[in-house]
């Protein structure tokens, strides 16, 4: 499973997490105290960010073709990659889709993709 998002350390456990102001919003996808349902299979608590132990952004990173991307998401063998070598031409070479300035993504086959690890950001 890949990430990119962020996640809190709450009373020992690790959970999705959302900050919010002076708050921090936990996600797990079964019920739990003082969890309440927002959705099937999607639970929230809001407590105090001080109560929270840790809080840190986390992105799952991979090398594809020699070059350097960040996976956004993953579906049916297909990882979902955005490039971050930050050169137009190879983006363009690799049929890179422009996604926004700057900013190249396309669909990787996970089988073709090497050094897959997590990075607090």
């Amino acid at each position: 499973m890949t990430r990119d998002g962020y996640v809190a350390r709450w009373q020992g456990r690790e959970y999705q997490a959302s900050p919010d102001g002076d708050d921090v919003r936990l996600y797990q996808p079964g019920p739990g105290e003082g969890f309440t349902e927002v959705r099937p299979g999607r639970y929230v608590r809001v407590v105090p960010v001080a109560e929270v132990d840790d809080l840190a952004y986390v992105r799952t990173t991979c090398t594809w073709q020699g070059q350097p991307f960040i996976v956004l998401g993953e579906h049916d063998g297909w990882l979902r990659v955005e490039y971050t070598g930050g050169r137009w031409p190879v983006a363009q070479a690799m049929g890179l889709e422009v996604f926004d300035f700057g900013v190249y993504q396309g669909w990787a086959p996970a089988a073709e993709v090497t050094d897959l690890h997590e990075q607090r950001v």
